[in-house]
């Protein structure tokens, strides 16, 4: 679990510093939030591999932060983890009905919520491996970061391997510019549409040799996809 990053959400000073310094020494990379409106500026720039939310926020509330995330093709997939004070059934029906995946009443211990994360994301990786993608001899692995073409290694950028790796992760769609720099670069970049063709060429020019370029398909007037099919 070591090196897996949290968002954590929590408009009291104290509790964000004291609950940090806990995950920080178990080995996680944690990102703070003070509300919802800076929680999804930090969500604009990196995605985390989970949040662990507070309910009661000032503005938008934790639950309500919750739903919008889960509604969110962009971060429907992160796990949330709410921290509250609310220990009614009602309460934690209504969290686990916005699509929460765990639930902590305060007060709780360091050690109690480290054990919880970690069962979390346990449950996470399962439902969603991070197993090597194969299609017709292209390989793409994202636990060692390489790339094969018939067992043949490729030696790409960072940003076309992120680009492969979602396009081999969402085969047979097409997405536009916009919807690519959200999903690969972060909605937070503000780099030009064009800047996807020219990472686009780039990744073509590594696959041409092998036949693969033929995969990244552009469709006229409409984007960008990856497809086995002519």
């Amino acid at each position: 679990m070591n090196g897996k990053s949290i968002l954590f959400v929590e408009d009291e000073a104290p509790i964000r510093e004291m609950v940090s310094f806990a995950l920080s020494r178990a080995g996680f990379e944690v990102t703070e939030a003070c509300d919802a409106s800076q929680a999804q500026n930090q969500l604009a720039n990196q995605l985390p591999d989970l949040i662990l939310l507070d309910w009661m926020l000032p503005g938008i509330s934790g639950i309500d932060l919750a739903r919008r995330l889960k509604r969110d093709e962009y971060t429907r997939e992160i796990p949330i983890i709410m921290l509250t004070a609310r220990g009614e059934e009602d309460d934690k029906v209504s969290g686990l009905d916005a699509g929460i995946d765990d639930y902590i009443t305060k007060p709780f211990s360091p050690r109690e919520l480290v054990a919880r994360i970690k069962a979390v994301l346990r449950r996470t990786l399962q439902e969603a491996p991070d197993q090597p993608i194969s299609i017709h001899g292209l390989t793409l692995d994202p636990a060692s970061h390489r790339i094969t073409a018939d067992d043949t290694p490729l030696d790409m950028g960072p940003t076309e391997f992120r680009l492969l790796h979602f396009f081999m992760t969402n085969p047979e769609r097409v997405y536009s510019r916009s919807q690519l720099l959200d999903r690969v670069w972060g909605r937070n970049t503000y780099v030009e549409e064009r800047t996807v063709d020219v990472h686009i060429l780039r990744l073509r020019k590594v696959l041409t040799p092998y036949g693969y370029d033929r995969f990244v398909q552009t469709v006229r007037g409409a984007g960008y996809r990856f497809s086995d099919r002519i």
